[in-house]
């Protein structure tokens, strides 16, 4: 199993464009939020299981604020993470992923590449394809996989 993750592109194609080229061939595809109106396009160039929700900016949007679904043994909580604040702390968004008894914790909002692992819990926010924050603002995505030992592997990537 090969997950492409990705957050924040703002309605912007070019550099997802460059990102569903590099990440090759992959088995499912989450979206952290921030489409803007990109969801039609996504849906005809993924060709996979899609998961993706709402974020601050996608007002118009019909997406969920935040989805709870199994990567194999894996229970996985998705959300855009504005409504958790991770722009001050992400410390509330692994309280309310404990709460709900997630392995897997994901979420955007801010920008910036983020990862960690505490208790068996993983916390990741995999930057903004198209506006990133972090210091050399370029664009990142994540890929997700099964080691051989069955334990998940994550690749922070770089546009």
């Amino acid at each position: 199993m090969r997950v492409l993750i990705v957050s924040d592109t703002h309605g912007r194609h070019a550099a997802f464009d460059r990102a569903l080229e590099e990440a090759g061939k992959f088995d499912m595809f989450i979206h952290l939020g921030d489409i803007e109106g990109g969801e039609d396009y996504i849906e005809a160039v993924v060709d996979c299981e899609k998961h993706m929700v709402r974020g601050n900016n996608d007002f118009f949007s019909d997406l969920p604020r935040e989805e709870e679904f199994y990567i194999g043994p894996y229970k996985v909580f998705i959300t855009h993470g504005h409504a958790y604040y991770v722009s001050l702390d992400p410390e509330y968004i692994l309280e309310e992923g404990r709460a709900r008894k997630a392995d897997l914790i994901m979420f955007g909002h801010t920008h910036k590449p983020y990862f960690y692992q505490v208790d068996d819990i993983t916390v990741l926010n995999p930057g903004s394809l198209s506006f990133p924050r972090q210091e050399g603002r370029r664009g990142s995505y994540m890929i997700l996989e099964f080691g051989e030992d069955g334990k998940l592997q994550f690749e922070q990537r770089y546009l």
